[in-house]
C-alpha cells in the first residue's frame, strides 16, 4: 500500500517509527510536511499539491497534526478525505478532540466518567463556579494548553479566585475541575487502535508535581487495566470518533475518569514502557480497514 504520514518533523520518534514499521510490512511510506501542502479545490477533481507537484493517490493517510496547526492540518486531512483516501483519524474527529470543552460536553452526554468540571465567562461567577466543582483544592486549565502547560493547582478557594480572575483578565478560556487527590499525581495513558486498547502505561509525576506529563519529567511504567478502565477508554475513543488515540484516565474513588482524548498520541513513551510494537498495530488496523472504507467513501464529503 502507498501511505502518507502527515508530520512537521521527520526526525520525531513517532514519525520515524511509523515510517520504519510501515516499510517493514512492505508498504511505501512517504513523510509529508503538513504545512507545505497546498490544496487544489477543483470541481470533481480535488487534489493536494506538495513541493510543486500534485501528490499521487494514497491508500491511507496517518495524520500527526500538532495542536498549533490544528486548523490548517485538519483542512489538509479533509482534502485527502475529499479524494477518497482513508484517513485513520478523520478531520472532524481531530477538531472535536482538540476542543477540550466540546470533548467534555460530548463525553458527559454519553455518560463517560469525568472529573466535575466548570466553565464560565464572567468574573462575578467565580465563587459559585468554585463551589460547584467542590471547592479547593482544584485544577484550573487553559483550554488551549498542551503537555501540561497552562495547568495550575489551587490549594485554597482564595488562591483559586485569584488565578481564575487573572486568567479571565487576560481573556483566556479556562476550565475549572475537581482535583482527584486519590490519583496521587499519576494518570493512565490508554492507547486505543480501532475498538481495542492495545497498550497502556501509568505516568507518574515527579516529586511535588501533580502533572504526570512525560514532557514535564514524569516517568512511565507498564500497567494492567481493569475491565472498567479498558471499557471507559474504548467508549471515549468512540464518542470522539477516533480510530487511533490516547485516552488519559485518572483513578478516582468513583471509578476511572477521562482527562483528555489525544488524537496524535506519541509513540515513544508507550512503546518503551510496554515493549509493544504500537506502530505496527496501527498498520495492522490500516491493512484491515483502508481498502473497504476508501471504496465506500471515495468522492464523498
Amino acid at each position: 500500500m502507498k501511505i502518507a504520514v502527515l508530520s512537521r518533523n521527520e526526525n520525531l520518534y513517532s514519525t520515524r517509527r511509523l515510517k520504519e514499521a510501515g516499510e517493514a510490512r512492505g508498504h511505501q511510506v512517504d513523510i509529508i510536511d503538513t504545512l507545505h501542502c497546498y490544496m487544489d479545490i477543483t470541481r470533481s477533481r480535488p487534489a493536494v499539491r506538495y513541493q510543486g507537484h500534485e501528490l499521487p493517490y494514497y491508500d491511507a493517510v496517518i495524520p500527526r497534526i500538532g495542536a498549533s496547526v490544528t486548523f490548517y492540518g485538519t483542512a489538509v486531512v479533509r482534502q485527502f478525505e475529499m479524494m477518497g483516501t482513508f484517513c485513520i483519524n478523520e478531520s472532524v474527529a481531530i477538531s472535536r478532540s482538540r476542543d477540550k470543552l466540546r470533548s467534555l460536553q460530548l463525553l458527559s452526554r454519553r455518560d463517560v466518567g469525568l472529573p466535575r468540571t466548570g466553565f464560565a465567562n464572567r468574573p462575578d461567577n467565580v465563587k459559585d463556579l468554585i463551589k460547584n466543582v467542590g471547592g479547593a483544592p482544584l485544577v484550573i486549565k487553559l483550554l488551549e494548553g498542551t503537555q501540561g502547560i497552562g495547568v495550575v493547582l489551587a490549594d485554597t478557594n482564595k488562591a483559586a479566585e485569584s488565578i481564575i480572575e487573572a486568567f479571565m483578565g487576560l481573556k483566556a478560556n479556562i476550565l475549572v475541575q475537581e482535583y482527584i487527590k486519590e490519583a496521587g499525581g499519576a494518570d493512565i495513558r490508554c492507547f486505543v487502535v480501532g475498538n481495542k486498547v492495545v497498550a497502556a502505561m501509568k505516568r507518574q509525576g515527579g516529586e511535588g508535581e501533580f502533572r504526570s506529563n512525560l514532557h514535564r519529567g514524569g516517568t512511565a511504567t507498564l500497567v494492567r487495566l481493569s475491565k472498567e478502565e479498558r471499557a471507559t477508554a474504548v467508549k471515549a475513543a468512540k464518542v470522539m470518533g477516533l480510530n487511533v488515540c490516547g485516552v488519559d484516565l485518572l483513578q478516582s474513588a468513583n471509578g476511572p475518569v477521562v482527562m483528555e482524548v489525544n488524537s496524535s498520541p506519541g509513540l515513544e513513551g508507550i512503546e518503551q514502557s510496554t515493549n509493544k510494537d504500537v506502530a505496527g498495530l496501527i498498520y495492522e488496523f490500516i491493512e484491515n480497514n483502508a481498502a473497504l472504507i476508501s471504496t465506500k467513501t471515495k468522492g464523498k464529503g
